[in-house]
């Protein structure tokens, strides 16, 4: 049983200690490290501005700069964050695996694909993009979960390892299919691939932020009402059943509502990979494993460490911008190696 297995039966057997004031405690202290990191983010970008000529001086550039452009795509960092964090500790749970993470899964690749295909393909049949991207993009991502789900399967036993293989091996598959795509595309839609596949948070609308803060909330809420099974859950399956869970159910309510959050953030911000990998290990750290916390924990710090990278990404090489998906990428790669080795309990042999 490896070290999360282990935290996690402490976490479901001792969750009863978790009291309200220490929950309260420790969310409020995160909401006052988001406040000051969007304070900070809000002055800082391609041009600097004062956040209290922008408030007060509605006919000044700063006011024009911050409204129509820079609290924006603050909302929507603050946004995917909280829901890529959120689904990488529901996962996490679900498959007893801190390497869990709907990037490193295929789930997000399967998501991007599904959203490409429709942007490009069944949108010229007619409808809004608004809201057909978004739906072949959750239903992408759900059948890309399940089909991982299933082939990481052996005699009826989920193998963690094969989960990560199979993961890989879906990723491979879909990044293959969105070059095949790619490559029978116009200049117009070619850019827009490379959005997706690079991930960014470039010039979303307020319309986008509202539809994926929405689909994102419901997902919140069907996890967080389930929190106390996914401490169960963390014990086995069969213990889990014997103490009243309905696992099979869980584990499609999980299924649904972690694919419509990522099918949610694929469709508006592209692959942005190991953000549901660090913050919930980091969290759970620091915080235990009772997943009463941690859900809102990681909803909080999630949109903490995406505002943060989406603030590097605009200001590291000013006036040009780096994809934000680069930035996660640079933390979490050497992040999940140090996990791969600490979870495989030897070094990496080439």
């Amino acid at each position: 049983m490896n070290e999360m297995s282990n935290q996690a039966d402490r976490g479901a057997l001792l969750g009863a200690y978790l009291t309200p004031a220490r929950m309260a405690s420790v969310l409020l202290a995160l909401l006052v490290i988001l406040v000051i990191s969007m304070l900070i983010a809000a002055e800082f970008g391609t041009a600097r501005i004062s956040l209290v000529r922008a408030v007060t001086d509605p006919k000044s550039s700063d006011h024009a700069i911050f409204f129509a452009a820079r609290l924006p795509r603050l909302m929507m960092a603050m946004v995917v964050g909280a829901m890529l964090a959120t689904v990488g500790a529901a996962l996490q749970a679900l498959v007893r695996n801190p390497l869990a993470e709907g990037g490193i899964l295929g789930i997000s690749g399967g998501g991007a694909l599904g959203a490409i295909v429709a942007l490009v393909f069944l949108s010229r049949i007619g409808g809004s993009e608004t809201t057909i991207v978004p739906l072949v993009a959750f239903g992408a991502a759900l059948l890309s979960t399940v089909a991982v789900y299933r082939l990481a399967e052996v005699d009826g036993q989920l193998e963690p390892f094969t989960l990560l293989l199979v993961g890989v091996i879906f990723n491979a598959f879909w990044g293959a299919a969105i070059m095949v795509v790619n490559s029978v595309v116009n200049f117009y839609y070619a850019h827009s691939i490379l959005f997706w596949l690079m991930g960014s948070l470039e010039a979303p609308t307020w319309q986008e932020v509202e539809l994926v803060a929405a689909l994102g909330l419901a997902g919140f809420a069907v996890l967080a009402w389930h929190a106390r099974d996914m401490n169960l859950l963390s014990l086995g399956d069969e213990a889990a059943a014997e103490l009243g869970v309905e696992v099979d159910r869980l584990r499609r309510l999980i299924f649904i509502a972690t694919s419509v959050m990522i099918g949610a953030v694929v469709s508006v911000s592209g692959i942005i990979a190991f953000v549901g990998l660090i913050v919930p290990h980091m969290l759970r750290l620091a915080f235990g494993s009772d997943h009463r916390l941690l859900l809102p924990a990681s909803l909080i710090g999630g949109a903490v460490f995406m505002v943060i990278a989406d603030l590097i990404a605009r200001v590291a090489i000013s006036p040009a911008e780096i994809p934000v998906g680069a930035i996660t990428a640079l933390f979490g790669g050497p992040f999940f190696v140090y996990m791969l080795r600490r979870e495989g309990g030897r070094p990496l042999g080439l």
